[in-house]
């Protein structure tokens, strides 16, 4: 039985499994500016007594050009803003794509948001990135995301 079951502390979180399912329903709750993903190598998920407080879900780089083989993205974390939450996604993550032989992790924030998270877990600013549309004449779709400059982040396999 965890810790979780339990009844640890309220400020207690351990990391949990998640499906890819169940973490975009969280996304799909609480995200303030993202929809679902359509689909992940892999999903983590930050609980306590209480339940799942945060979730992220990693996958291939959006952009091809940077799917090497080699490097994964975190496409979502979202918690519902209990202290610590996404910080221990984000290592977490970085940690689970180490193991699972991957040299590179990437994500993106907007930015007003601040980064602390990101730092904590090891991740450096490496840039602007991104903004404008995804639709094109060719190629029409209907953008529902934040469409200004992103701050492009990296986490490195050190050799």
């Amino acid at each position: 039985m965890s810790s979780v079951e339990q009844g640890a502390d309220d400020n207690f979180l351990e990391l949990v499994p998640v499906t890819l399912d169940e973490a975009n329903a969280f996304v799909e709750k609480l995200h303030r500016h993202h929809r679902p993903v359509p689909g992940a190598k892999f999903c983590l998920a930050v609980a306590n007594n209480d339940g799942i407080r945060g979730v992220c879900i990693v996958g291939r780089p959006v952009s091809r050009m940077l799917d090497d083989g080699w490097t994964l993205e975190v496409n979502r974390t979202c918690t519902d803003g209990t202290k610590n939450a996404n910080s221990m996604l984000y290592g977490a993550a970085r940690r689970a794509a180490w193991a699972m032989g991957y040299r590179k992790l990437i994500t993106y924030t907007l930015p007003e948001e601040g980064g602390f998270s990101l730092r904590a877990a090891g991740f450096t600013l490496v840039g602007e990135a991104g903004g404008g549309k995804w639709s094109r004449e060719s190629r029409p779709r209907v953008d529902t995301h934040p469409q200004q400059k992103k701050l492009k982040w990296e986490a490195e396999v050190q050799p």
